[in-house]
């Protein structure tokens, strides 16, 4: 019930915000009514509120698994009163460079991009990520290029990944 929801999103925020925290991250959302409760229950904390989607189904890999698009993120993202949008999580950094541009082109906000070291895979009963340091950094000035204002990594990323972009952008 999205009550109990709001309350859940609103005791979690409020925590974050007494904790002292410089910005709330809404991440790895899915459904635009869920992301909504929890950028609400964010917002009234006084803190400025990042809300991000995966993208990860469809078949060019750019709908959440609840179907939405980048454009109808970035729209309704925005609408629900986020400070900064964008993606996380879900996909590698090559499906995040258009998605990136997608949301972009539909909002005036700032872009917060986290893609995975690419594609989970199961090898031997454990995930693995394929993707280099040196192979996602180097795709990052694409992504910047796409208007991405924040960009980080997500899972399958360490700090090695962030040291790589860092030297990439220097």
């Amino acid at each position: 019930d999205e009550a109990a929801l709001n309350a859940a999103f609103a005791e979690q925020a409020q925590a974050l915000a007494a904790a002292g925290a410089d910005a709330i991250v809404v991440e790895t959302m899915s459904d635009l009514v869920e992301a909504g409760i929890a950028i609400e229950a964010a917002k009234a904390t006084g803190v400025p509120v990042v809300a991000c989607m995966v993208f990860d189904s469809g078949k060019n890999r750019d709908r959440t698994m609840m179907g939405v698009t980048p454009t109808q993120a970035a729209e309704e993202l925005t609408r629900f009163g986020a400070d900064a949008i964008g993606a996380n999580c879900g996909t590698g950094i090559d499906d995040y460079i258009p998605i990136s541009a997608s949301l972009k082109a539909a909002t005036d906000l700032p872009i917060w991009i986290k893609p995975n070291a690419g594609i989970p895979e199961l090898e031997n009963g454990e995930v693995v990520y394929r993707t280099t340091p040196a192979e996602f950094a180097a795709k990052v000035p694409r992504l910047l290029e796409a208007v991405a204002s924040f960009v980080g990594g997500c899972c399958g990323t360490n700090p090695r990944f962030i040291e790589a972009m860092r030297r990439e952008l220097d």
